[in-house]
C-alpha cells in the first residue's frame, strides 16, 4: 500500500490556511500511524491543548470512583459477614435446642424400655404361676 506524500505544493494561501493544512496533514498522519486505542488519548490531548488537564482531571475522578467503590465494597462485605455470623449463632442455638430435646427423648425411651421389661417379666411370671 502506498502512502501519500506529505509534501504538497500549496498555492498562495494565507498563513492561517497553511497552518490549517499542515495541522490536517498531521491529523491524517496520526490516523495512519497510531492504533485506534491510542487515537482517543491523542484526541483528548488535542482538546486540552496538550496541557494534560483532562488526563489529570480524569485521573482524579477515577481515583475518587475507585475509592467510593472500595468503600461500598467494604460496607457490603461487612454486612454480609455480620449476617453470616448471625446465622451461625442462630444455627448453634437451634442445634443446642434439638440436642437437648434428643437427650430428653432418649431418657424417656430408656424409661419406657425399663417399664416394658418390667411388664414383660410380670406377665411371664403370671403365666408361669397359672
Amino acid at each position: 500500500m502506498e502512502r501519500p506524500s506529505l509534501e504538497f505544493n500549496l498555492p498562495d494561501t494565507h498563513e492561517e490556511g497553511k497552518l490549517y493544512v499542515v495541522d490536517s496533514l498531521n491529523n491524517l498522519n496520526k490516523l495512519n500511524v497510531c492504533p485506534a486505542e491510542s487515537q482517543h488519548s491523542l484526541d483528548e490531548e488535542e482538546n486540552t491543548g496538550g496541557t494534560g488537564e483532562s488526563i489529570s482531571g480524569g485521573n482524579t475522578r477515577n481515583q475518587c470512583l475507585l475509592f467510593i467503590t472500595f468503600i461500598l465494597t467494604l460496607i457490603v462485605s461487612l454486612a454480609l459477614v455480620s449476617f453470616v455470623i448471625f446465622l451461625i449463632f442462630q444455627t448453634r442455638n437451634e442445634v443446642d435446642q434439638i440436642s437437648s430435646r434428643l437427650l430428653s427423648e432418649k431418657k424417656n425411651i430408656e424409661e419406657l424400655k425399663k417399664l416394658n421389661n418390667i411388664i414383660l417379666k410380670h406377665l411371664n411370671q403370671s403365666r408361669i404361676k397359672e
